[in-house]
């Protein structure tokens, strides 16, 4: 064992002396001293660079609207437009939903038989029809859909402006949508300016290619006439025939209230 133990101790100098003279052969123990002496340099400071004020504005990404002028966010206040048609209109303002007017079955069906009345009484060379209203037509959604058979054979299947002409002659200018067969744009302004409500009948007819007479027949304040001014005008009538009773004269008044105390 101390022989072993010799010979690793002699092999480990031997070994520590070969590397002694490589180094010094390389002459690397200088060179690390060398480095640990230098001292390093100090880098000189960037100068620090002013930031530039620039305006938000939106980056034009293409090259199609470089020359164009920048774009302008401001809120700029918008006036309201003015409604052009009759100066003592009353104004296009929504309905308020809680005053709807709701036609009973009654009311609806008197104002449809009297708009049919009317339809009959027309020249027949112009072709009409009557339009009973209903809420979708006078509140909220304002669409007013024409018959499809009236619209196919009378009117054409694209888009065309129709104008409504009421009974005092004034013109109103709707627009006809083909491919829906009705009235959209101008039919609310229509509605509101001639108060319709619902149970309402209308009589369009057509009295040029896009142009129609309208009878408007309300379906309230129309008790008066259903039959009852018939019997006021009876009842004026036997009371225009009936004489009036003299008045008894004083003596006769007395007699009468005698005998009614002599039977008593």
């Amino acid at each position: 064992m101390a022989e072993a133990e010799l010979t690793y101790e002699e092999m480990r100098k031997k070994r520590l002396e070969e590397n002694k003279k490589r180094m010094e052969e390389l002459n690397l123990k200088n060179l690390s001293q060398a480095l640990n002496s230098r001292t390093p340099k100090s880098s000189p400071a960037k100068p620090r660079s002013i930031r530039k004020w620039v305006e938000l504005t939106a980056v034009r990404r293409s090259s199609r609207v470089a020359d164009k002028p920048k774009p302008d966010y401001k809120d700029v206040p918008i006036e309201p437009l003015e409604r052009l048609g009759r100066s003592h209109s009353r104004g296009h303002s929504r309905r308020d939903l809680c005053n709807r007017v709701y036609a009973s079955a009654e009311e609806r069906a008197y104002a449809t038989e009297r708009a049919e009345h009317i339809e009959s009484t027309l020249e027949s060379e112009y072709p009409s029809f009557v339009k009973p209203m209903l809420q979708s037509h006078v509140t909220g959604g304002f669409w007013l859909g024409f018959p499809l058979h009236f619209c196919k054979k009378n009117l054409p299947q694209h888009d065309v402006t129709v104008t409504l002409v009421d009974e005092e002659g004034e013109e109103f200018a709707t627009k006809y949508l083909g491919e829906k067969n009705g009235l959209s744009a101008g039919w609310r302004g229509f509605s509101i300016d001639h108060n319709l409500v619902d149970g309402d009948a209308l009589v369009f007819q057509m009295v040029a290619p896009t142009k129609f007479k309208v009878y408007i027949i309300r379906a309230y304040g129309s008790e008066d006439t259903r039959g009852g001014g018939e019997d006021n005008e009876q009842e004026d009538d036997k009371g225009a025939d009936v004489e009036p009773e003299p008045e008894p004269e004083p003596d006769v008044q007395n007699r009468r209230s005698k005998r009614i105390r002599a039977r008593k």
